[in-house]
């Protein structure tokens, strides 16, 4: 653990959670390949396209509508949609089939459990702080075993905008009862976590590398209090 900022005294912990609990790349390549099956299985047209053509749609979505960029499981609904549209579907069809799509790739998405010494650590830090969680993602928390450990999880699915934005940080505290100095947040994230709660004036744990990673990221614009390089090491803040 290094210390750029000495910390002040804190009452709660909230926590990014992809690729700071656990490592999300696998599990997300893993529910993209079930999405694609399904859609293949279903809706044959869909055979016609493959990873990087749903790539491609999804950057001109966004450049088009840059405001679903806050909102990733509306952004994935709408992108299946009007992919299945130009697939050659019609659009009742296309919202059903992107209903029935999101649905089977929430399901996979969410289809793991945060490791055990993971699960251990937040149990320990429960003894001293309250936690809750912060992140851009829209993992189900409940389905991964972190449902008894964290109070609550807010994600921009609930129609705040992402981090780096100061919103969520904001309606934690208030949610918290507690002033936002008196939060840490721990992400992995330079940008998103460390700029996002040091601007929203929490205070700022990074991990760095994230999880699952070996390369280490450079700061952005603001320096954390404390930067870790794995998350067991917060067991010092017991």
């Amino acid at each position: 653990m290094q210390i750029f900022i000495r910390p002040q005294a804190f009452a709660a912990i909230s926590f990014d959670l992809d690729d700071n609990l656990y490592d999300n790349r696998p599990i997300i390549v893993a529910a993209e390949k079930a999405l694609q099956q399904f859609l293949h299985q279903n809706y044959p047209k869909a055979t016609a396209w493959q990873f990087d053509d749903w790539r491609a749609l999804k950057s001109r979505m966004l450049r088009q509508s840059p405001q679903l960029r806050h909102d990733t499981s509306k952004a994935r609904l709408q992108m299946l949609e009007l992919g299945l549209i130009e697939l050659g579907y019609d659009r009742d069809t296309a919202q059903a089939a992107a209903k029935a799509g999101l649905a089977h790739f929430s399901l996979h998405r969410s289809n793991f459990k945060v490791s055990d010494e993971v699960l251990e650590l937040l149990a320990q830090l429960k003894q001293k702080y309250r936690l809750v969680g912060i992140t851009n993602g829209n993992v189900d928390y409940q389905r991964i075993g972190l449902g008894d450990l964290l109070e609550f999880v807010l994600h921009p699915g609930l129609g705040y905008p992402q981090k780096p934005a100061a919103d969520m940080f904001k309606v934690a505290a208030n949610k918290l009862e507690l002033p936002l100095n008196k939060i840490l947040h721990v992400g992995d994230s330079a940008k998103s976590d460390v700029d996002g709660a040091r601007a929203a004036d929490c205070q700022a744990a990074w991990l760095n590398p994230g999880f699952g990673v070996t390369q280490k990221s450079l700061p952005q614009q603001q320096l954390p209090h404390i930067e870790i390089s794995s998350i067991l090491q917060l067991k010092q803040l017991l």
